[in-house]
């Protein structure tokens, strides 16, 4: 059985992982058309949603160390 703090970190990265992977399924349709617009606006925000990704989890360990300490 899980303990209650292995518990909340799992229901907070499906979670993450739900609403970005809500995200993403609309990214090529933001992208699309930002890219009508400019192309290099387009590779901007897809760069940034990846970097985003990677930050929510990076960020979200950081806190969990800090507060073990």
């Amino acid at each position: 059985m899980m303990d209650r703090d292995t518990r909340n970190a799992a229901i907070a990265a499906v979670w993450i992982m739900l609403l970005f992977g809500i995200a993403a399924f609309y990214l090529p349709t933001v992208m699309l058309a930002l890219g009508s617009y400019s192309t290099v606006l387009a590779g901007i925000f897809g760069t940034v949603f990846v970097l985003a990704f990677f930050l929510v989890f990076w960020l979200r360990a950081r806190t969990q160390r800090k507060s073990r300490k």
